[in-house]
């Protein structure tokens, strides 16, 4: 972590001019504060408030005044424009009470104390995302402006339309210290995917907003739309943020890997697994928190829909990958990127610590795609399906145990009043396709 003093220095040395304070609202929304370098030491002695009330879950009368406590370790220089300025660098912050107390209804103060909780039992938890996105030219009404692109998995861009925005991307991120596995294009047009390298949950959260944010300001320069929605094109693949997760050990060591158990896996790794599939219906609004989610997981569009798990087909919910030893993991492949990382990790850690603890064994693996089965086969094998819409994923989150202990009382109630209340809009509305399906009957 540097020290204030070398903080001051690198903003003098690189003649910073503007400071942007992050944080994340309870739904995901990345937030920032522009302030003046020239306010440094107010920034740095935890000074800067804000108006809680103006954001998303922190509305209560108590949360007027809320204060930013900056992490000093995620201080860096942004190396590319944001709009029209020059020379910036960014701090991430926790939120706290204007007495300086921690916040309740801060998602990255709540990982930090699931984190510790985990470690009390001698765990840390490790995720490498791999983040799908797509990549539009819109008009002035945001449509998407469709070229007629048939590019699809590991293609080329014959065009080089978006050769210029996604080496800037990545470039950028590598400038920023990002360890990048790969880049390549995805199924669907316009649609891209690019791996991050494996992290400690908090650093990983802390990746994934800024990796948001670097994606957009750049498409956003080079006149593009980068989109983290979840099944913006009907009739294409949606976009996942599949999540590659290990627990380690006090010792260092991957806990997941145990050479002489079938598929190499440990007893841990197994309870982990054995828990998310117990616990998935209840979590899964969590992972998946917007309307646009469940109509990305649904059948023929290589979204994962059956609550199982296999170490062979990429239609299950958890997949184990081939590699081994220190590289031993499992892939959960339902979330999209419109899930708060603090609150998903969250959950998803204590999740794991949960099956730990309770010692959840997995049912048997599937070997088979389960996209060729037969809904008579499906039933007979008695799988179970995830959510199909946000409402029943709602009623399940309602109900999880493992989830309000991983949120507490102030976040879980707040995540679900939001949710709940965007449900209640989404169904009143009348979309173009009821009025050209009913208008005329």
């Amino acid at each position: 972590m540097p020290s204030e003093t070398e903080i001051k220095k690198i903003i003098q040395k690189e003649n910073i001019k503007t400071i942007f304070l992050q944080f994340i609202d309870i739904n995901g929304g990345i937030k920032s504060l522009q302030i003046p370098s020239s306010q440094i030491d107010e920034i740095l002695n935890n000074e800067i408030m804000f108006d809680g009330s103006t954001i998303s879950g922190f509305r209560d009368n108590e949360t007027l005044d809320l204060r930013l406590f900056p992490d000093k370790d995620t201080f860096l220089i942004f190396p590319f424009k944001i709009s029209k300025l020059k020379n910036t660098a960014r701090l991430i912050c926790d939120i706290h009470n204007s007495d300086g107390t921690p916040f309740a209804g801060c998602p990255r103060s709540n990982l930090k104390r699931v984190i510790e909780n985990a470690r009390q039992y001698g765990y840390t938890m490790q995720i490498g995302p791999e983040v799908e996105f797509f990549l539009f030219k819109t008009d002035d009404n945001k449509n998407i402006t469709k070229s007629g692109e048939k590019t699809g998995y590991y293609d080329v861009n014959l065009s080089h339309k978006y050769d210029d925005v996604l080496t800037k991307i990545m470039l950028t991120l590598g400038e920023m210290d990002y360890e990048i596995s790969a880049l390549h294009h995805e199924g669907a047009p316009f649609q891209h995917e690019i791996d991050l390298g494996y992290d400690e949950i908090l650093k990983t959260a802390d990746k994934l907003i800024t990796f948001k944010f670097v994606t957009k300001t750049i498409a956003k320069n080079f006149g593009f739309l980068a989109s983290f929605m979840p099944k913006p094109i009907y009739g294409q693949n949606g976009s996942g943020l599949h999540l590659n997760v290990s627990l380690t050990d006090k010792n260092g060591k991957n806990a997941f890997f145990n050479e002489d158990m079938p598929y190499q896996l440990s007893q841990e790794a197994l309870y982990s697994v054995g828990s998310v599939l117990k616990n998935i219906k209840g979590i899964s609004a969590v992972f998946n928190p917007t309307i646009n989610s469940y109509k990305r997981l649904v059948k023929d569009y290589e979204a994962p829909i059956y609550i199982v798990w296999s170490a062979v087909t990429r239609s299950a919910l958890i997949r184990i990958p081939s590699k081994k030893g220190e590289s031993t993991r499992f892939e959960l492949r339902s979330p999209d990127f419109s899930m708060n990382p603090y609150i998903a990790f969250a959950v998803l850690m204590q999740t794991c610590m949960d099956g730990l603890r309770n010692k959840t064994e997995p049912p048997a693996p599937v070997e088979k795609n389960l996209f060729l089965l037969s809904s008579n086969e499906i039933k007979q094998r008695k799988i179970k399906s995830l959510p199909r819409n946000l409402f029943t994923a709602l009623e399940e989150f309602e109900k999880s145990y493992v989830a309000r202990v991983a949120l507490g009382d102030y976040i879980f109630e707040n995540f679900l009043s939001s949710k709940q209340k965007e449900w209640n809009d989404y169904r009143k509305q009348v979309t173009p396709w009821e009025l050209k399906k009913y208008l005329d009957v």
